[in-house]
């Protein structure tokens, strides 16, 4: 029921991550707009520099991702997607800016998806049809935010910046194997934004239950049902991130214990990246995963639905002068609320 395989197996040639080097600690955030009486869920949250956006931080990644395919020629992928709830134009693709950069143009597809936290994932499925299909030999697929939130809305203390991107390519070249996926849709209005309106709003608790919880259960254990599979024939899962507290719970309830989510869990350290928060914590599993692993990938988007995918561990390549997606949390810069109210923009409040 709604399982997705494509008839020539493919998987992930190459992946690659980004981060910004600025951090706010969440807390200040927290106790300028609630005089202490509010504890953030997130230790800190990734922040843009005044010189980096979607476009930026997806190229970032990208040539990233190249750079572990150990040496594919970028001319030969076929699509090139960016899937972000931040893109910086609202008319002019970002797709188009990040193909040029890594030098996939101009013989190749390009567009930007939208489905809130899971426009990353939905590009991740396009391509595995364009490969899986032969209408390409290879295809880019990134999530990436700079997250928004409104001054002194929860959104500001969790909404971090960053994300990741995938080359997919056929499964014989492969890093990983895509052994399979499933979506599950609903329409739940537990978060929006409409057009010209600078912040998105949110439902409060109803974020919760039942959309994230009720999505994403829907589709992962949906999608090991139909590949007979149980949590304990998986190495790692990664689940969307929004807080630190939803995506143990849902793993608790489809049975994973806290240390198969360990290695994927970034938020606390760089907030919920929105379409890049569980693609960039695959990309931390991958760092330390040994061949043979599978793993369990699920990400969330409102409105609402949810992507679950079945990767096994295939090969393990050395690419030193690569950053780790641990490198670039490793790599910060403190700022106070001022600087990041600077970085951001933060001097309308609608």
């Amino acid at each position: 029921m709604g399982f997705m395989k494509p008839v020539k197996p493919v998987g992930i040639v190459g992946y690659g991550a980004y981060v910004p080097r600025y951090r706010l600690l969440s807390q200040e955030a927290s106790e300028l707009w609630t005089d202490g009486n509010t504890t953030s869920p997130v230790r800190e949250k990734s922040v843009p520099g005044l010189d980096e956006d979607v476009a930026t931080m997806s190229i970032e990644a990208a040539r990233n991702a190249l750079a572990r395919s150990a040496g594919r020629d970028p001319r030969q992928i076929g699509a090139v997607w960016v899937g972000s709830e931040s893109h910086p134009y609202a008319v002019k693709p970002t797709s188009t800016i990040v193909a040029e950069a890594i030098g996939a143009t101009p013989y190749t597809q390009a567009a930007d998806w939208q489905f809130a936290c899971k426009a990353g994932t939905e590009a991740i499925q396009a391509a595995m049809g364009f490969v899986g299909s032969g209408m390409a030999h290879y295809a880019m697929a990134i999530g990436m935010d700079a997250a928004q939130g409104r001054p002194g809305d929860a959104l500001e203390y969790t909404a971090g910046a960053g994300g990741a991107a995938y080359l997919i390519g056929p499964a014989e070249e492969s890093l990983a194997t895509i052994e399979g996926s499933l979506s599950y849709v609903t329409d739940t209005p537990d978060f929006w934004r409409r057009q010209h309106e600078r912040y998105p709003e949110h439902a409060g608790r109803f974020t919760g239950e039942p959309a994230y919880f009720h999505h994403i259960q829907g589709s992962a254990s949906q999608l090991m049902e139909s590949m007979n599979l149980r949590a304990s024939d998986f190495a790692y899962a990664v689940f969307h991130q929004p807080n630190p507290k939803f995506p143990l719970k849902v793993g608790e309830m489809l049975g994973f214990s806290p240390e198969q989510l360990r290695a994927g869990m970034l938020v606390n350290e760089i907030g919920n990246t929105y379409a890049g928060s569980s693609m960039i914590g695959l990309t931390a599993v991958l760092d330390e995963a040994e061949v043979g692993d599978r793993v369990l990938l699920v990400s969330f988007g409102s409105g609402a639905g949810s992507d679950a995918f079945c990767l096994r561990v295939t090969a393990k390549r050395q690419t030193p002068n690569v950053p780790t997606t641990r490198d670039y949390i490793k790599r910060r810069q403190p700022v106070d609320y001022a600087e990041y109210s600077r970085l951001k923009g933060n001097y309308k409040l609608n």
